[in-house]
């Protein structure tokens, strides 16, 4: 699946929710200048892709992280809402209503449903705002979809500076649905949370048959294919305490490409960021929104 898909793209209306969205949103239906959350299916090649809508104003599109849904994304979605933007929330495939094959993918892939989901929900170039893995979709989507994207916004981006073996043994008991709760939340905790924050906020929401394929898609993609992402601006926000991406992943893409990265500094969280300083990123995201809007 690549650039040929764009044009294959239709969408199915699922449902209008009078009350609230699928990802928890208020129901603004009845305050001036906001549309009333809804859902669609997005049929991207072989995928279908669920998306939850909310807000008007220009497009800003949340990617995930390995094997999460769309709902980590809801807190700062309805900020971003609340600002004067419409959040797009595509489930990754395998995940919720999303459906598609899981093997034999790679990040130009993923990178194929986001940019159809674009497509399909509008058009107009779109923030993309990456988390972790998703990190690498969107600089994958800019790299392929230059067209579909105005800019990037990239949390705990790694893939310069390879994360410590243990830490990815972590990664995976993370996902390993034998564990006991205690055994699972220290592995949450070892790879996803900075000092002082507790993991059982993400103790649900693991989805291991996407993150297995995510994982192969990862590996199976030169790093050259999406590092720079095309010639999209970028911002990173990066956390102080992130076990895989390191603070010298965003010091390498600064350095790669200054006059088109900044990189803003998370104190005191680690590689989930979002539940860990969610003030501090939605004034960072919707502060670079406003100034680049």
């Amino acid at each position: 699946m690549m650039k040929s898909t764009m044009r294959q793209t239709t969408v199915t209306i699922c449902a209008l929710f009078a009350g609230c969205s699928l990802l928890g949103f208020p129901d603004t239906s009845r305050v001036a200048g906001f549309a009333a959350p809804r859902s669609q299916l997005v049929k991207a090649g072989a995928a279908t892709i669920e998306v939850t809508i909310e807000g008007r104003g220009p497009a800003v599109v949340f990617v995930p992280s390995y094997g999460r849904g769309a709902e980590d994304f809801a807190d700062l979605a309805k900020r971003v809402v609340s600002a004067g933007f419409r959040a797009v929330l595509p489930q990754p495939r395998g995940i919720g209503q999303s459906t598609g094959p899981l093997q034999g993918l790679t990040l130009h892939d993923w990178a194929a449903d986001v940019a159809s989901v674009i497509e399909a929900t509008g058009g107009e170039p779109a923030t993309v705002i990456g988390h972790a893995f998703g990190n690498r979709v969107a600089r994958m989507v800019a790299a392929d979809h230059p067209r579909m994207v105005k800019q990037l916004i990239l949390l705990a981006a790694g893939g310069a500076v390879p994360p410590p073996p243990a830490i990815m043994e972590a990664l995976d008991r993370v996902f390993d649905e034998r564990l006991s709760r205690p055994e699972h939340l220290a592995a949450v905790k070892t790879v996803f949370f900075g000092r002082g924050h507790d993991s059982a906020v993400w103790e649900h929401g693991w989805h291991p048959a996407a993150y297995r394929a995510q994982r192969a898609a990862a590996d199976a993609t030169p790093s050259a294919a999406w590092w720079g992402a095309g010639s999209a601006p970028i911002l990173v926000l990066q956390a102080s305490e992130d076990a895989i991406a390191a603070p010298g992943n965003a010091e390498r893409l600064h350095s790669d490409y200054p006059s088109r990265v900044t990189v803003t500094p998370i104190p005191r969280s680690g590689h989930a960021m979002l539940p860990e300083q969610p003030d501090l990123i939605a004034s960072a995201v919707i502060g670079y929104l406003k100034r680049q809007n």
